[in-house]
């Protein structure tokens, strides 16, 4: 009996410690399940912040505000006309006489945007009839803009070309960047419960509807073909891409779409069909005309990007002369054809009478043939010309 019961007592205990390691593992599963749960759960949240955060949809104006804020931005009459004309004259002058703050000043009152955006609103929602009208208002304010320009360039008595006119018709990927994120800042202002006056303004500063087609007014006015077509080619660049980002923007916001299009005041279920292979059809028309309309400033930025790194030594990031290196080489060349090389530069020597290391700007002179006591004297001269604080000049022949 007491063997009978040793065994029993022994299978007992076995029994309770197998049950335990099962209970533990069964534990263990759930609680590895929970853990599992809570981060998904946790990352479900970050997410949903995240989208919330991010989501324009929220604080949107009604359908019916959105729609009438972007038709009327494009409509003309003798207020928006006279505005133009006095926008584009003071923009005339900006680029005329180099003038920062007259560009800012006539871009800030500059209606263009408003026609601009009714294209990209036209767009999103298949409103033919809407598109043919903000085209055919942006064509005459286009030719009002270019009349203005030209006639203030034929009369004015300044005729250099200012670093104005050349930056606002040399078009680069840059204007596109500019221009993706002045038409999301216009169509996400445009779009908001509140007054979007304050967004616009900027928006117009961004965007710089104005000063390319300053430029090509001033390349009819002096019959310089390529800067015409290189200034207009800038400014469609800055119409096509702030289109695009505007249209990007409705279509985030559902924006419905022109379903009428017989305009009849009754929408069949033919023409709702209708409406969605039409806007099928122009996204990809407008996705594919934008990626090829924005080539040749590519290859342009490219060409850029290569002349800098030329001049800067392969390097992208242009060195500051201190010394003027670059421009007395050139004129160095002048005065001594036989110049091989010039540098300028700090060196530290050590000083005779203190005995310390002391800085010393020292130009070196390198050149093919020997140069005459007069001839070093000149090219010491040319050279403390650019470099006010230079304590010594060495010549150098090869």
């Amino acid at each position: 009996m007491p063997a009978v019961w040793n065994r029993a007592i022994l299978v007992s205990v076995y029994a309770a410690k197998w049950g335990s390691v099962h209970m533990d593992m069964g534990g263990g599963q759930a609680g590895a399940k929970r853990v599992e749960s809570g981060k998904r759960s946790g990352m479900g949240a970050v997410r949903r912040a995240f989208k919330s955060l991010f989501n324009v949809r929220e604080g949107r104006a009604s359908y019916e505000t959105i729609r009438k804020r972007f038709v009327n931005g494009s409509r003309l009459d003798g207020m928006h006309l006279c505005i133009l004309i006095i926008a584009m004259l003071i923009a005339s002058i900006g680029l005329n006489t180099d003038s920062t703050e007259c560009i800012v000043g006539a871009m800030l009152i500059c209606p263009l945007m408003g026609s601009v955006l009714a294209i990209s609103y036209s767009v999103a929602t298949v409103d033919r009839h809407l598109m043919r009208d903000a085209l055919l208002g942006l064509a005459i304010q286009v030719a009002i803009c270019l009349t203005t320009s030209t006639l203030y360039f034929l009369i004015s008595p300044l005729s250099t070309e200012t670093n104005e006119l050349l930056a606002n018709s040399s078009p680069t990927i840059w204007n596109v960047l500019v221009a993706l994120a002045g038409g999301f800042a216009g169509g996400l202002g445009n779009s908001r419960k509140q007054e979007p006056a304050t967004i616009i303004a900027g928006v117009a500063v961004a965007t710089a509807l104005m000063p390319p087609l300053c430029a090509s007014g001033y390349g009819i006015a002096t019959r310089d073909l390529s800067r015409f077509l290189s200034a207009l080619y800038e400014f469609a660049l800055n119409v096509v891409f702030i289109s695009f980002a505007a249209h990007l923007v409705l279509l985030a916001l559902r924006v419905p779409l022109h379903r009428d299009i017989n305009d009849d005041g009754v929408v069949t279920a033919e023409e709702e069909v209708e409406a969605r292979r039409l806007s099928r059809r122009m996204r990809l028309r407008l996705l594919l005309a934008t990626i090829l309309f924005a080539v040749p400033c590519v290859f342009v930025s490219a060409n850029v990007v290569s002349q800098a790194m030329s001049e800067n030594g392969g390097s992208i990031f242009a060195t500051v002369d201190q010394y003027e290196a670059g421009l007395t080489t050139k004129e160095l060349a002048v005065i001594c054809p036989g110049l091989e090389e010039y540098r300028v530069g700090n060196v530290y020597v050590c000083d005779a009478g203190t005995g310390e290391m002391v800085q010393r700007v020292v130009a070196t002179v390198k050149t093919a043939d020997g140069l005459s006591s007069m001839e070093k004297s000149q090219v010491e001269a040319l050279i403390r010309v650019h470099v006010a604080d230079l304590d010594s000049v060495s010549f150098v022949t090869e």
